[in-house]
Parts: structure tokens; sequence; C-alpha cells
């Protein structure tokens, strides 16, 4: 592909110049955005550019255009505009300068559906025959139109299309916008914006007033056109009336006067003269009859219906005006006007006579009327379409879509929950709460949302927030109150701690610029450095009270930017991708099409132990001493137990063992002991019984002669030797029995509580070094671990052989 020289891709060109016989328009800027040509965006397979949209059309005032060319990025030059399509050229947040320039004196004005772009341009010159201003479309892509009115009547229209510049367009975009509606329909949608996107109806249970405008603007002066159609023949009934009339003036006599007659004696009165009934030889005359008529009546189902809906669409029309002024937006003077003249016109259309008749709709049933007769079957065809909801892409109507930095945040919380959603338990869903009460649904974040799901494997949840925090109480911030998109909390078995991480949508990009400190530093694009060091100061100044002291903790473990980037295997090289395992802070790219790195990471977070993910944060300096001691010290006594030893020392709260048994190390032990743990065997209590199953704590101990230990009798020749005695403060009883698993305990060896609370089986108990535990911890995430030893009895195990996970049930 052939490309002009770079100087007039980074200077202001000429982009587009259309001349009519009335004036002359012009529009002015870079023809292509740095990152984008860093990022090598907007290319087909075989690289070429994408076709973008350019068109020009003429409106109801006559004009004759007598050229239009715009700005090529392929050739560099110049080229007609045929049939609208172009290499890009029109990008987000750069500012283009448009200028009308008038050859008539005529009142011509720009005008664009948003107010904004419309007040940025303005006439200038002493004569006023020059338009100009500066179009800035900020994070907002897809379509635009600009309109030339001449004498209050549309001229000229010129549509763009504006092309992201930190996602691909055809692609990442049009997806992210498909997974939002699919998520959660119309989310995407927003009110009379800079750019738009082409819809179609498709079916909703939720539509929002954007919708309903939209529609209604395509469909209102056609809907006006078929009630004025039936104005001249609308649909009608004909009723029978009967009237009490003089006798006289009375010409067609109904049947039912009989029957009324004969109930009402005193319309007869008695004429000889003129009398024409005989009745027992007197002759009577009958004052009052009763005359039948048909009428015409318009109180009618159909017409019920239609009086019906105009009164909705006005009520519609009313809720849209007050949420418009209720807006921090810029008021907008013709769509005030706009929405006044339609309410003018519904109010016009009710005063119908035939309207005015019909009565209160009580129930609405489809018939041949509203499917058939001219006019109502115009009528019920919008109001259908009025009832749907709109789908991007289409070709019915336009829609404006929500500025792009807002539907990325969206994006990355709602893939984030379908990710997760695809591999584990939902439990509870109340996050995904929107607010409909104003033009457009929005995710509602004046009230805590949250998702909770469970890991299957192992029966863990953890938690999914949007736009809060597992606390919000104002008494945990010491400061400042911080508020991040997403934060990820999860709740690990053997661990009170919930450990929490903040995933931050960022739409942002350092594109890393040839020269530029950036490329310097880290050789490739990548997220801000201000964005970086929010994450810092996220998770250094979000902090935990504890109730009970009073005393605040750092609370989040991580905190990571998810910004917009497509190349995956690169990023990995990036420095703030591999500080994530250095410091857990860092960066991920994530778009449509790149979502493996956080998807691995989501599921290493889930599967770690606890220790594993304290091990993730930073600590202090001096951590490792500090703690040293005390996941290394083994503060806890396993002795093998007999039949009848076992009911003595529970019964009487003592412990005893040879201090021959302890002689190696008794200087250094004997002071650390805390606890003592009874080991049963399998040979002494049978394998139902067999395991850890008491623990005692030491309440005090000292070196007895057997003989001075009077709990229970000494055997024979045992009186002299010296015992270690151990008054036992309580026995516990596990909830979780350390099972023999094919080991045993001959005499007695030595532990830590940590190891003691979390073993499943005997042989675990001699797990020592750091890279031990640290195996042992990961593996038991995945199953039943099998720790291989150099012996049967774990006392006199040298070394352990290898830690292998098992899922098979073993005994001794």
């Amino acid at each position: 592909m052939d490309s002009p020289l770079s100087g007039s891709r980074n200077s202001h060109v000429e982009l587009l110049r259309i001349e009519t016989d009335l004036f002359d328009l012009y529009i002015q800027g870079r023809p292509i955005h740095p990152t984008v040509e860093t990022l090598h965006l907007h290319r087909t397979d075989d690289d070429n550019w994408v076709e973008s949209t350019i068109r020009v059309s003429v409106g109801p005032y006559p004009l004759q255009i007598q050229s239009a060319l715009a700005y090529s990025t392929e050739t560099g030059t110049m080229v007609k505009v045929q049939g609208g399509s172009i290499p890009p050229s029109f990008y987000e947040t750069q500012t283009y300068t448009l200028v009308i320039q008038k050859k008539q004196v005529k009142n011509i004005q720009f005008y664009h559906e948003n107010v904004h772009l419309r007040q940025a341009i303005k006439p200038i010159g002493r004569d006023q025959s020059i338009l100009a201003g500066t179009l800035q479309f900020q994070n907002e892509v897809g379509y635009t139109d600009l309109v030339v009115r001449v004498n209050g009547q549309t001229a000229l229209i010129v549509q763009l299309e504006i092309f992201p510049t930190k996602l691909d367009y055809k692609t990442d975009y049009m997806n992210l916008l498909r997974e939002v509606n699919e998520q959660i329909h119309n989310l995407a949608f927003d009110f009379l914006r800079k750019t738009y996107q082409s819809a179609q109806l498709r079916h909703t249970r939720h539509q929002s007033l954007t919708e309903f405008f939209a529609i209604l603007q395509m469909i209102f002066r056609q809907l006006v056109d078929a009630v004025d159609r039936i104005q001249a023949a609308p649909h009608h009934l004909m009723k029978r009336e009967q009237v009490l009339r003089d006798a006289d003036r009375v010409k067609r006599v109904d049947r039912g006067n009989t029957t009324f007659l004969r109930k009402r004696p005193h319309l007869f009165i008695q004429d000889e003269r003129n009398g024409f009934l005989n009745i027992y030889n007197n002759r009577y005359r009958l004052t009052k009859l009763l005359e039948s008529r048909r009428i015409i009546h318009y109180d009618t189902g159909e017409n019920r219906f239609l009086r019906w809906m105009l009164e909705r669409i006005g009520k519609k029309l009313t809720e849209l005006r007050r949420n418009v002024s209720a807006k921090e937006r810029t008021s907008d003077p013709l769509l005030t006007k706009q929405l006044d003249l339609m309410q003018t016109q519904l109010r016009r259309l009710l005063r119908y006579d035939f309207l005015q008749e019909a009565g209160m709709m009580r129930h609405m049933s489809v018939t041949l009327v509203l499917q058939m007769a001219p006019g109502y079957r115009d009528v019920y065809r919008f109001y259908l379409m009025l009832m749907k909801g709109l789908a991007i892409q289409g070709d019915l109507t336009r829609l404006s879509l929500k500025d792009l930095a807002q539907l990325y945040e969206y994006w990355c919380f709602l893939k984030i929950y379908s990710l997760l959603k695809t591999k584990y338990e939902l439990v509870r869903q109340d996050i995904i709460k929107v607010n409909r009460s104003g033009l457009f649904v929005a995710l509602d974040k004046s009230r805590k949302a949250s998702v909770t799901f469970r890991n299957p494997r192992n029966g863990e949840t953890f938690t999914l927030y949007y736009n809060s925090l597992p606390s919000d109480n104002t008494e945990d911030w010491p400061t400042l109150s911080q508020r991040p998109d997403n934060v990820f909390t999860l709740k690990k078995r053997d661990s009170s701690i919930e450990y929490r991480y903040v995933f931050d949508a960022k739409y942002r990009l350092n594109p890393a610029y040839e020269g530029t400190s950036y490329h310097r530093s880290y050789g490739m694009p990548g997220p801000e450095e201000d964005d970086i060091n929010t994450m810092h100061r996220y998770r250094d100044a979000i902090v935990y009270r504890e109730r009970a002291t009073g005393e605040y903790e750092r609370s989040m473990f991580g905190a990571y930017v998810l910004f917009p980037y497509a190349d995956e295997e690169r990023f990995q090289e990036h420095r703030f991708y591999r500080s994530i395992r250095k410091i857990n802070v860092g960066a991920f790219p994530f778009l449509p099409g790149s979502t493996r790195l956080l998807e691995k990471f989501l599921d290493e977070l889930i599967e770690d132990s606890p220790e594993r993910a304290y091990e993730r944060s930073t600590r202090p300096r001096g951590t490792k001493e500090y703690y040293k001691d005390k996941l290394e010290g083994k503060n806890v006594l396993v002795g093998s137990m007999r039949t009848g030893q076992l009911a003595d020392c529970l019964n009487k709260n003592f412990y005893h063992l040879p201090l021959k048994l302890l002689m190696n190390n008794q200087h250094k032990v004997l002071p650390r002991l805390e606890y003592v743990a009874l080991y049963q065997s399998i040979k002494q209590f049978g394998a139902e019984q067999a395991g850890i199953r008491w623990v005692g704590t030491i309440e005090e101990w000292s070196v007895r002669k057997r003989k001075q230990i009077t709990e229970r009798p000494a055997r024979p020749g045992t009186e002299e030797e010296l015992y270690v005695y151990f008054r036992i403060g309580q026995w516990m009883q596990k909830e979780n029995v350390i099972k023999p698993g094919g080991r045993g305990v001959k005499d007695c060896m030595l532990t830590s509580k940590y190891i003691l609370d979390r073993a499943q089986e005997i042989a675990e108990l001699k797990l020592e070094t750091e890279e031990q535990l640290a195996e042992w911890r990961e593996k038991r995430r995945r199953g039943k671990v099998r720790v291989e030893l150099d012996h049967e009895f774990v006392d006199q195990a040298k070394r352990v052989l290898r830690i292998d996970v098992s899922q098979e049930e073993e005994s001794m």
C-alpha cells in the first residue's frame, strides 16, 4: 500500500471541499491520528485502509452542487466524493475547522442536532458572510450529519464517519457495542449526542425514552397524516335510538309503543271529536309516541384505541421534556421548540369530534378495522413500532450512543461478569441494576451493586462489585473516599481474611511515539503512567477499620488498569505487566478480542491458596523477619497413644512422655511448646478411630521421675526414669480428623500449629521448608494431597520424597 509523506499526515490539510451555487463548505484538520498510525488501526487483512463514509446530499431547498472533493490518505490528494467511501480521515478527540463561505446574500445557518456542535459554528466578519468554528467530537464515534440550512430549510447534508483512535472500529468497537447490548438492552444508547449509529427495530421489555423519541421522530409526520386521513371518514357504528315525541309529529311508529303505552295511561286523552282509538265505546287521542331512529356514534374500540395512543404519546413527550430540562446539559431551544410543536399537533388531533366522543379504552382487541381500514392500519403499525426497542446496526432510524470512554467502562465490567459466569456458579445477582427513569438507561451507581459466584470445586465464594466497595461506611475513610470501577473480592477456606483486588477501566492509551520518554522507558504502547499511579493510590488508600480495635489496615491486595490494547503477546514484555508478579500493581490489555490474559489471571486468583493470595501483596520491609519465627516455629508435640492411656489423659487433663525422646533439643523445644496432639494408631484403636482427634493446650510443664506422676500407674522398672509432665488446660476435639493415610507416629514428633490446623494426613506434618509448604498449598487447591516419605513412621522419616495430587482416599 502506497502512503503519502508523513509530513502531510501530521500537518493540517483541507479534508473536505464542497462548492455549491449558494455557498462553499470547507473542513480542515489532520488527515490521520498519530495513535492510529502507531497502532496500525482500521486496516483490512491485506493491510489496506477500511472504507469510511462521506455522503453529500441536498435537501428540500433548491441547491446545485458544483463539486465535492475529499482528502484521500492513500494518495495524499483530493479526490471526488463518489459512492461515499474513502479511507478514514475523521477521528475522535481531534479538532476540525469548518468554514462556510456565502456566495449570495441569503439567510444561511449551520445546524447539528447536538447543541454544542451547533453553537460552535458562528458567523464572523463585518458582513457575516462567513460561518466558521471548530468541531470536537471528543470520545464519540460513529456517524454525524452536518446540515446547512437556507432560509430555514435544509439545503445540504454532509454525513461523516468518526473513527476511534485507541481501538479498531469495524471489529473491536462493533463487538464492544454488541456485547454491551447483549448483556443489557439499550445500555449503550444516549440522547442527541454528536454522533450516531444506524438502528433497526427489535423486541424489548424495557424501552427507554431515547428509543421512543428516535422512533417517534421518524414516524410522527406520517402519524399525523394518518389521523387526518381518518378524520375524513372515521370508523363509526349505527345506533338505534327511541325518542318520545308529539304523536302528530311521529313519522315512524316504533313497535315498542304498545308495551310503552300500556304502562302509561296518562298519555291518552278522551276526545270524541278527534279521537282515533275506540276503547269500550269511548274515543281517545294519544298525546305522545315513541319514534325510532338510527344515529351515528364514534365511541368504538378503534377510536378509543386511537385516542389512548395519542394521549400516551403526549405523556411521553411531557416526560421527555421534563428529563431534558433536568439534565445537566446546555439547554437546546430548538429541541424544546420541536417538542412543543409535537405537543401542539397532538392536542389538535385530540380535538377532532370523533375522538372527543370516544371513551376510555378498557381493553384492546385487534380488529379487522385496525388491520385493514385506511388510516387505522397505519396508526396501528406506528403503535407497534413505538412499543419496540432499537437494535444497533440497521437502516431504519438513527440513534445516539454513549461516548466511548463510558461504553468501555460498562463493557469492562460486563465482560468480567461474563467471563466469571461461564465458569462458575452464580449464587446471587443484583449487580445489573439500571436506572431507567431518565432519557436513557445507565448502570445505577447510586446503590451498592454486587454479584456473587461459587467455585464448584471447593465451595469458595467470590464477589464482583461495580462502582462500590464491600464497605461504604464513611468512618472507614480517614482521609478521602475512593471508588474504583470494579472490585473483586474472594473469601478463602481456612482464612478469615477477605482478599480484594481493584480492576479499573481506563479508556486511555499511550502509543509510545518514537522519541518520547514513554518509548524510551517502555519501548511499546501501554497504559498511562498516571493511571498506574492511581492504582498505587487505590491499593494504599482503600483501608479497612477493625471494629474491635479501631485500627486501620490496607484491604486491597492488588490494583490493575484495564486499557484498550489488542496485542496481548507483545504486552507481556511490558514493565507494567511484569510488575503484577512483583508488586501486584500493573495493567491488562482488555478488548473484545483480547481477554485471555485477564481471564487467566482471574482463574489464578480464584485458585490461589490463602497463603499464595497473601504473598501476592507487597508487604512492609521487615515482614519476613517479623514472621519468620512464627511461621517456622514448631509449637505442637504429637505423641502416640495407647488405648488405656488415652482415657486417662482426657479425663485427668495431663500428658507425659519420656524425657529421652526430647533429649536432642530439650533446651529449645520445651519452652516453645504450646499444644499437645494425640495420635491414635490403627493397631491400637482401629481404622475408624485412628488419626489425630484431640488437641490440648499446655498450661505448664515440668520434668519429673515417673513415680511422681500419679495420674497413671508406671510400668515396672520405669519408676526412676525422667519424664516430661504436661498439665493440659483444655482438650479440644478437631472437626477435621487428621487421617493416617498409610503412615503413623511411633513415639512423638514436633510440628507447627499452622500445619496441624490444615493437614489432612499424618505425612503432611513432616513438611518443614518454605518450598515444601508452597508446593503443598498450591496442590491442595487442586485436590487431595499425597506426601511421600522415606519411612513408614513420620517421626523417623528423614526427608520428603515428593508431593502429589491424589483423588483417592487411602488408609493404613
